[in-house]
């Protein structure tokens, strides 16, 4: 199984379907040919060096949501009362 992670275009690379992404600090060279060009700025999930969608804001605070909810746990720090407010409760 292959976790996408979000990513933000920084850049084009010139020529054919490459783009330049960042995210905290990590720069990483993607294929766009999946979602095609897309204007710098635009948040993608990105999985083993490919563009497999594009992100829109209100997904994009989930998913980070969803990554800090994951960091919290393999830390030991997880409190469920401080992750995933959009789910309401049983």
């Amino acid at each position: 199984m292959c976790l996408s992670i979000p990513m933000q275009v920084v850049s084009w690379d010139g020529e054919g379907d490459f783009a330049w992404v960042e995210r905290t600090g990590r720069r990483e060279l993607i294929n766009m040919m999946l979602v095609g060009p897309q204007p710098v700025g635009t948040w993608l999930l990105t999985s083993l060096g490919l563009a497999r969608e594009v992100v829109e804001a209100d997904q994009l605070a989930q998913i980070e949501d969803a990554l800090a909810a994951l960091d919290a746990a393999l830390a030991g720090d997880y409190d469920p009362a401080l992750f995933f407010q959009d789910i309401p409760p049983r």
